[in-house]
């Protein structure tokens, strides 16, 4: 009987266990799972209407899926804010819920604030009323339109209800396509020049004609397509607005033509006290930008050339021909990447020498630049004392060539003019170089197998 007994209090007792196991597991369930006001996607929010106590925003989504806004005024949004508040308010958690059936919405100052959001496919608008912040925590007493209870919703959402109009707006409003650029005229305080570029690369005009270095004319180029506004000064321009702020004829003046999409765009710039104002012909706003971008634009000439003698990489040569006095040779690598002799010899060459000996003619930079007009004979180029010619694969149907001439040597200041024959110009380099040229055909030789094990 006794036995009988056990058995039946030990079935009720995993029945009353198995019993709490479940609510207890059920209860923990409910309780880790997060209470929304709102749970849609945001990617589906067409509108947002945002009101405040002094103000009111309207954004709205055009045909291509862009934030504008159309109230206070109608411009371009800031694309980041608008969807931040897309997101932080169409998946909207509740901290806690402070009453079901509240008597009046007064003491919680409902309402301060008011959000709609507008969703795809759906008629009516969600609109969240907020209230006054709770001391005790920072988070803020809220409700839906369509609902009766008072909840608390999260206090990070604090910083993005406190942001103004100018937050909204989209900054850089001058941005343009900077590969559809060709051509560029610049005019600055101390400097003016024109460049244009003929397939990869930029090419001075005026004052000169030469190589520009091209992460220069891409560093303006950025530069102006990323000024942010820092202030509206004006909406629609007008010219007595141009006057005023230096802007009928700025100190800095940029012209940038773009043939792909037939426009040609004017910046103007003036800085006047601690401000630089800005516009643009293909704008009506003048704005106020950061000083950052004039670092650029008053950039000498002499900055802005490419130093570089010529612009390859050392391990794409295949071919090299050379003549300094009695000695001429050419080398060329084979199937195998091995430099060979092509004349006046069969053999096969030392590798090393000849690749250090490329990558010092590649890294042959200007000390100085010579211009036209210019006596060849001067600079001892009319009968060289040197003549190197590199052939470069840049690709599988394309190799370029570059031929290399050497005036005579300035030993006192270690100096020699170089002239690359593509370009007018000269190239006044440090003479260390012609170290690395063979006295004798032999020094180039790579050495045979039973010479470097005599070794």
């Amino acid at each position: 009987m006794k036995f009988k007994t056990t058995i039946i209090f030990f079935v009720i007792f995993l029945v009353i266990l198995a019993f709490v196991y479940f609510f207890e597991t059920k209860g923990k369930s409910e309780e880790g799972k997060e209470e929304k006001l709102i749970a849609l996607s945001s990617d589906d929010v067409q509108k947002i209407t945002f009101k405040k106590e002094d103000e009111a925003f309207i954004f709205q989504k055009d045909e291509k899926d862009e934030w504008l806004i159309s109230e206070p005024i109608e411009a371009k949004a800031d694309k980041y804010e608008v969807d931040q508040l897309a997101d932080n308010f169409s998946d909207l958690k509740i901290e806690r819920v402070v009453e079901e059936e509240p008597d009046e919405l007064e003491k919680y100052n409902i309402p301060q604030k008011e959000i709609s959001l507008w969703f795809k496919d759906k008629e009516k608008p969600v609109k969240i009323l907020i209230g006054m912040e709770n001391p005790l925590d920072n988070t803020f007493f809220a409700k839906r339109d369509d609902e009766t209870r008072i909840v608390l919703i999260p206090s990070h959402l604090k910083s993005m209800m406190e942001k103004k109009l100018f937050d909204f707006r989209q900054k850089d409003i001058f941005r343009f396509e900077t590969d559809e650029v060709k051509s560029i005229k610049l005019r600055a305080k101390e400097t003016s020049w024109e460049a244009s570029k003929k397939e990869e690369e930029w090419f001075l005009k005026k004052p000169v004609d030469a190589l520009a270095e091209e992460n220069k004319i891409d560093t303006i180029l950025n530069s102006l397509s990323g000024m942010k506004a820092k202030e509206f000064i004006s909406e629609e321009k007008k010219k007595e607005e141009l006057k005023k702020y230096g802007l009928s004829r700025p100190e800095y003046e940029i012209i940038l033509a773009m043939p792909l999409s037939d426009q040609e765009v004017t910046f103007g710039l003036h800085k006047e006290e601690d401000k630089l104002y800005a516009t643009t012909s293909l704008s009506s706003k003048i704005v106020i930008v950061e000083e950052i971008v004039l670092s650029d634009l008053e950039k000498k000439l002499e900055e802005l050339r490419e130093k570089g003698v010529a612009d390859f990489y050392s391990w794409e040569a295949n071919r090299l021909y050379l003549k300094k006095g009695e000695i001429e040779l050419t080398v060329a690598k084979d199937e195998d990447d091995i430099w060979r002799f092509k004349s006046p010899v069969k053999d096969e060459a030392d590798n090393d020498k000849i690749q250090t000996f490329i990558r010092k003619i590649e890294s042959l930079e200007a000390e100085e630049f010579i211009d036209p007009p210019l006596s060849l004979k001067d600079y001892g180029l009319d009968s060289p004392m040197g003549e190197v010619k590199i052939w470069v694969k840049e690709d599988e149907d394309k190799v370029k060539e570059i031929t290399f001439l050497f005036g005579t040597e300035d030993k006192d200041a270690k100096k020699i003019v170089v002239r690359n024959t593509r370009f007018d110009y000269l190239f006044k380099v440090d003479s260390a170089f012609l170290e690395e040229f063979p006295k004798d055909i032999k020094e180039w030789k790579a050495e045979k197998k039973e010479e470097k094990e005599k070794k």
